[in-house]
């Protein structure tokens, strides 16, 4: 099966697919800036992105951290991003009612891997019509994500995305398990790998989560060897200063190299 979003499918033979961002949305004016380097990052390859950000980090480690925007602003800025560059956009959503009107901005619905098992959130996310975005619970099984895909096709839209970020392994920390991504597959949709969170460390600062961003590219090129559909990946021009998952993110002036790489172990793969 293959998922159409806009003009980019993701799935089967289909290149991957690129989904990428700032974690947290911090003014339309970086929201801008980040596209644009984003693009300039894909376009010797011709990689087709997803521009993602957040409006709100509604599980942040602790109640000081930043949240973000908040949803009427984040909305309005993704919808420009959106208008502007061409793109697609995605952003995640916590609540049922938050579903319609992300989906009037947004071309994908994220599910958080918290929330992945929430059944009335999966079914607003689903009657949007929306492409979903459901993240595998750091505490599920990869086959237990066949139900919760049941769940979103239940409303009648197809258009989802598997994606694995990483399970827990111990205290603030994950693991990623290879053999995952081809048994979510055998479910019939596009399965995305999370690259940057599978790194994190969950409240691994304390009041903040850490992460060991250097690990992020060699997870990407084991995802591509798999065969995965898409590749999700954060970014940020400056990491170590950003107001959510600093510590997992790829500096931005990295990512055309990275892309390149990625998309030739892609073609090797694909038989390109």
């Amino acid at each position: 099966m293959t998922v159409t979003i806009r003009d980019i499918e993701i799935g089967g033979d289909a290149a991957i697919a690129l989904i990428s961002g700032p974690c947290q949305l911090e003014s339309l004016d970086h929201a801008r800036m980040m596209a644009e380097r984003i693009a300039q990052a894909c376009a010797p390859t011709g990689t087709r992105f997803i521009f993602k950000a957040s409006y709100d980090k509604a599980n942040r480690s602790s109640l000081s951290t930043a949240r973000g925007l908040g949803m009427e602003e984040g909305l309005s800025i993704l919808s420009k991003i959106r208008d502007e560059f061409g793109c697609p956009t995605l952003t995640d959503v916590h609540l049922p009612d938050h579903c319609a009107p992300a989906a009037e901005a947004c071309d994908v619905i994220q599910i958080p891997a918290f929330l992945c098992r929430q059944t009335d959130l999966l079914l607003a996310a689903g009657e949007t019509g929306a492409a979903i975005n459901v993240k595998k619970g750091q505490f599920l099984a990869p086959w237990d994500m066949a139900n919760v895909a049941a769940k979103i096709a239940s409303t009648g839209n197809e258009r989802i995305l598997l994606c694995d970020r990483g399970t827990s392994f111990g205290y603030n920390t994950l693991v990623s398990d290879f053999r995952g991504l081809p048994i979510m597959a055998q479910t019939g949709y596009p399965v995305v790998f999370d690259a940057t969170h599978s790194v994190q460390q969950p409240g691994g600062q304390g009041t903040t989560s850490g992460g060991q961003r250097e690990f992020a590219p060699l997870l990407a090129r084991a995802a591509c060897a798999v065969g995965v559909s898409a590749l999700f990946i954060e970014t940020h021009e400056d990491p170590d200063n950003a107001p959510s998952d600093g510590p997992n993110m790829i500096p931005v002036d990295q990512m055309e190299d990275l892309i390149g790489t990625l998309r030739a172990i892609d073609d090797l793969m694909k038989g390109r």
